[in-house]
């Protein structure tokens, strides 16, 4: 398959993880609105911290290497190693959620039981979730590689659909279950997940007259299960040291993803209450992030990883694949930029009023807005990171990741010093600014790989990075006249100057983006042409 063929199943896969995740968010932000109005802030911040975290964590650390090295394997791979490697991530969650367990149970400081009744029944549904999800690892990883859409659509929208669902009507009904809600509804969405793409294989291995049978590498179910394989040994040893360097790797990185987490939850530097309220701002000011940067982080690290050679330099692989990566990636990292920054500026002058139409005065009054306005500077790096990053591990030999390990341990512990140090000095905003320092180095060292990757060839993806002055102009005027729009319209004055100050939102808005149109004609190109990519293959799929 050519490296255009692969692009545009990136593309198609990143546009449907796009409506994916708008759907998931839209579902989530009604719901919590909802679920908001019949909770304390004690409740949401064990379950959104406090328990997520162990779930998250126990996920994280058990399958996130695993995926990584599986993903990045060669076509002509011996699956029935890959898929003996794949199952090794139950024991090992199964391990991980023992041990994490025991320290949510014995070591940490247990909540009032008339604040919040059932804390260690739902520490354990929590750890039960994680390891049922791990057991449909190796049929996700191959729909992934062979980049099967909608199943991946239809299974993470049907289950997010019903654990809302589930969760409105027990918060509804039965509000005295306090965490047994939450708990059930991740046990189910986690089941339903996994039984989504157990029903879809069993169905499509089962029919003789599927044409996709033909490219799969499995002719059974039989064949996704651990098994002997014609060689002898049990795994690739290739992928398995690749797994153990994205493992040391994926710990860290775990660390300075959920840092501020560890770091509530370990070091009681905020209440239950303060650490929902700060969860709920956190998911609200990450929703445009999840909505666009995670889809195209996925979706792209498959097409880099399959279209370059793995620790091999641009100059010594074919120039074609690396034209094409090159120019993929500058419009990757111009989208980032353009949308980090659009969410920045305006995020600024309509952080209280998002805030006060999603959660009421919990939120919008008291620390909430500053969160919010510190968290658009943050989605403006993590833009970045997330497009640099995906380049940068896809193209890194093992070497390479393995020195790459000893920079994010050094991350991971300034991370922590500076967050426990910031959040002293001024509260649960010192998490948002250690987390932006830390994506700041990360962006730091992608960039400088991508800079040598490229050094000795006529590319020059960096340029993405580099706007024109009409556009910064353009972003310049609205930040002043949305920020004036704020100071006298927003947010006492009542329903018509709210509306009046969306008004004045949108029309700033409307004039960056055609002075994005105009000036950026070569991102709009690529945009197209993407789309376009997308269409088709959808109408022929």
């Amino acid at each position: 398959m050519g490296s255009r063929e692969v692009l545009g199943q990136a593309a198609r896969l990143a546009s449907s993880g796009l409506l994916l995740q708008v759907l998931f968010r839209l579902i989530t932000f009604v719901s919590n609105a909802f679920i908001l109005r019949f909770l304390s802030k004690e409740t949401v911040g064990i379950v959104n911290v406090r328990l997520t975290l162990l779930y998250s964590t126990t996920i994280f650390l058990a399958r996130e290497a695993f995926r990584r090295a599986c993903l990045s394997g060669s076509a002509q791979r011996d699956w029935s190693q890959t898929f003996n490697l794949l199952w090794l991530t139950v024991p090992l969650g199964v391990f991980w959620s023992l041990l994490l367990g025991w320290v949510w149970l014995q070591l940490l400081e247990v909540p009032d039981p008339n604040a919040v009744p059932h804390y260690g029944t739902g520490v354990v549904l929590f750890g039960l979730s994680a390891v049922v999800e791990l057991l449909g690892e190796p049929f996700w990883v191959l729909a992934q590689a062979q980049m099967f859409v909608k199943l991946k659509v239809i299974a993470e929208s049907l289950s997010v659909i019903l654990k809302s669902v589930l969760t409105a009507f027990l918060v509804l009904w039965l509000p005295h279950w306090g965490l047994y809600i939450f708990s059930l509804a991740q046990l189910f969405y986690t089941a339903t997940l996994v039984l989504c793409y157990v029903i879809y294989f069993t169905k499509l291995l089962g029919s003789s007259e599927s044409t996709k049978e033909q490219t799969l590498p499995v002719s059974r179910m039989t064949d996704l299960l651990p098994s002997l394989t014609r060689s002898g040994a049990f795994v690739n040893w290739k992928e398995a040291k690749l797994t153990w360097s994205f493992f040391k790797q994926s710990f860290l990185k775990q660390i300075l993803t959920e840092g501020e987490r560890y770091v509530m939850t370990f070091l009681n530097v905020l209440n239950f209450g303060d650490q929902g309220v700060y969860d709920r701002v956190n998911n609200l000011g990450s929703l445009v992030a999840r909505l666009i940067f995670q889809p195209i982080e996925e979706s792209f690290y498959v097409f880099f990883a399959k279209v370059l050679e793995r620790g091999k330099d641009a100059t010594l692989q074919k120039q074609e694949d690396v034209a094409v990566a090159a120019a993929v990636l500058e419009s990757l990292l111009k989208l980032a930029l353009l949308t980090g920054l659009t969410i920045t500026i305006f995020g600024f002058a309509y952080s209280q009023l998002a805030l006060d139409i999603y959660g009421g005065a919990m939120l919008s009054s008291g620390s909430g807005p500053v969160l919010l306005r510190s968290y658009c500077l943050y989605v403006l790096l993590l833009a970045i990171n997330g497009v640099t990053e995906c380049f940068t591990f896809a193209a890194m030999s093992k070497e390479e990741v393995d020195r790459y390990n000893f920079t994010m341990l050094a991350l991971s512990s300034s991370f922590l010093v500076l967050s426990y140090l910031l959040t002293r000095w001024c509260g649960s905003v010192g998490f948002i600014l250690a987390n932006c320092f830390n994506m700041g180095i990360r962006i730091a060292q992608s960039l400088r790989f991508i800079r040598r990757y490229y050094g000795r060839s006529p590319h020059r993806p960096l340029a993405g990075l580099h706007l024109p002055p009409a556009l910064l102009g353009a972003f310049a005027l609205s930040a002043g006249i949305t920020g004036a729009s704020e100071v006298f319209l927003c947010c006492e004055q009542g329903w018509p100057a709210r509306l009046a100050h969306v008004a004045v939102g949108a029309f700033c808005l409307g004039m960056t983006l055609g002075t994005a149109f105009l000036t950026e004609t070569k991102l709009i190109h690529f945009v197209r042409t993407q789309l376009g990519v997308f269409r088709l293959a959808d109408k022929t799929s």
